[in-house]
């Protein structure tokens, strides 16, 4: 029964891994997934920027706006995120992102789709 156990823990170990898409950062930022999507976190000079996927091909941001709340121990920052490129959103405020913050980033689309998304900063 135990190497059952052990079989099935390791198969829905590894599935894990194929429905998160296997994406590894192209920016130099985190990655999460959310809603069959992937996003991307980078910290650029203060600033954040999140880059949207969907299986590997960008996602359209025009029109889309959102909101990131960084959390760095008892310090909660939020800032507005703006379409900033074909897939990105980018703030124009300092997000304080630093190494071991939590972010949460709350993106509407423009066909009014939500998604929310957990980043833990490296």
């Amino acid at each position: 029964m135990k190497k059952l156990m052990a079989l099935v823990a390791m198969t829905m170990a590894l599935s894990g891994n194929v429905l998160a898409h296997g994406d590894k950062p192209k920016h130099g930022g985190v990655v999460s997934t959310s809603n069959d999507m992937s996003f991307e976190l980078v910290n650029k000079d203060g600033k954040a920027t999140v880059y949207v996927n969907d299986h590997g091909k960008p996602v359209d941001t025009t029109g889309a706006t959102g909101k990131l709340t960084v959390l760095n121990g008892t310090e909660k920052t939020e800032v507005s995120l703006e379409p900033a490129g074909s897939n990105i959103l980018a703030s124009k405020d300092d997000a304080k992102l630093a190494k071991g913050s939590k972010a949460i980033a709350a993106l509407t689309f423009a066909d009014k789709k939500t998604v929310n998304v957990r980043f833990s900063v490296k």
